[in-house]
């Protein structure tokens, strides 16, 4: 009996897609004849290693490369499969028997519906994410069994990898999202959907920022790591410990967002990558113009603004914290909560630190005036009993 023997092809086509990524297939041989396989999976030409047919340099390598896996395990069951039920092992066969239910199959559908999307790329990397748990959770799971005990054991194995309820609550969103899509396509009937009778739980979120006795002690840091590998982390966190940026507009800067209205000020001016709001900042007028020593060190502003992926920096900011003797485990994005609560702390108005935040809505910016109790006690001492 002839076996069927399989490999993985990166690019086939030879065109990447708008985003410069290409697909990986896998590929079926016998008897001089081929098939192709989707995976559903692309990805960046420097992310792909063809010797070894391994996704390299990216921030989901090792989930993505375990699915790889699994979906050759999948062709090899079903021509198994075949062999038992003494059918003819043929590439017909096999790719009737793979495509059977494909469009069911919440991974498939899931990768497919992302990669065609119009959403931002931080929400699609976002949605890659929640995919990823759900197949690692069950890679060949279809709509029809996605019922409201479905949701539960999902939700029980994202409490087993020690998420917590808000970013459980957030990938059932994703997870949501997924499901109204498929049912705007007709492949599940609105009526079936499993979130009709289940609520998604969440608590109210805990804003990690920085203290003022802990920022200077990362100012003193910075002047010890200078030049040290640390230090362009380091400078960028504390650069937006003193702007509020986000590491996606952070990271989008260029030297044309730098403008000088005459020789002694420097604003910096941007649209969100998230809102889409335009932000003017002042650099000089926050935080003693710190923010504007920091650029001063860098003649390259362009390799300024260019970090390494948010996963890696923030682990790099673990080791910087235990460097600097701060027992609170914080983020890149914690930079934007310590702007913010200690604007407010400092005696800006709430107004103004929306703007300099570009939130939309006042509501979001108020939830920074309640986390620091020393702005309740600053506030009753200007006033007048």
């Amino acid at each position: 009996m002839k076996k069927i023997s399989y490999r993985l092809v990166y690019n086939r086509k030879k065109r990447l897609n708008a985003s410069g990524k290409a697909l990986i297939q896998v590929e079926a041989y016998l008897t001089k004849r081929k098939v192709y396989f989707s995976t559903h999976i692309y990805v960046r030409p420097e992310q792909w290693d063809a010797r070894k047919a391994r996704i390299i340099c990216h921030p989901h390598e090792e989930e993505l490369n375990r699915m790889l896996d699994e979906f050759l395990l999948k062709l090899q069951y079903k021509e198994l499969e075949g062999w038992k039920q003494g059918k003819a092992i043929s590439l017909s066969m096999l790719k009737s028997e793979a495509s059977e239910g494909a469009d069911c199959n919440l991974f498939a559908f899931g990768r497919k519906w992302v990669e065609h999307s119009i959403k931002k790329t931080s929400t699609k990397d976002n949605l890659k994410t929640t995919l990823a748990l759900l197949y690692e959770f069950r890679p060949f799971a279809t709509f029809a069994e996605t019922d409201y005990h479905f949701l539960l054991q999902f939700e029980s194995f994202l409490e087993q990898k020690g998420l917590k309820v808000n970013t459980i609550a957030k990938h059932l969103c994703h997870f949501r999202t997924f499901y109204n899509a498929a049912v705007r396509e007709g492949i599940v009937l609105p009526d079936s959907s499993p979130f009709l009778n289940y609520k998604i739980k969440t608590t109210e979120g805990h804003h990690v920022f920085l203290l003022p006795d802990e920022l200077k002690k990362l100012e003193m840091l910075a002047l010890e790591l200078a030049g040290k590998p640390l230090s362009h982390t380091l400078d960028a966190f504390l650069f937006c410990c003193y702007t509020g940026l986000r590491y996606s507009d952070f990271t989008k800067l260029s030297e044309e967002n730098l403008i000088y209205p005459d020789h002694q000020h420097v604003w910096l001016v941007f649209k969100s990558q998230k809102t889409g709001v335009e932000s003017q900042i002042p650099l000089g007028l926050l935080f003693q113009g710190k923010a504007v020593r920091i650029l001063e060190k860098y003649e390259d502003k362009a390799r300024f603004f260019r970090l390494k992926p948010n996963p890696d920096i923030n682990k790099e900011l673990i080791r910087i914290g235990r460097l600097a003797h701060i027992e609170k485990h914080f983020s890149f994005h914690s930079s934007r909560h310590t702007n913010a609560t200690l604007l407010i702390y400092s005696g800006a108005q709430l107004t103004t630190v929306q703007k300099l935040l570009g939130h939309r809505s006042i509501k979001t910016t108020q939830i920074y005036g309640e986390v620091f109790s020393q702005t309740l006690v600053n506030d009753l001492k200007k006033c007048k009993f």
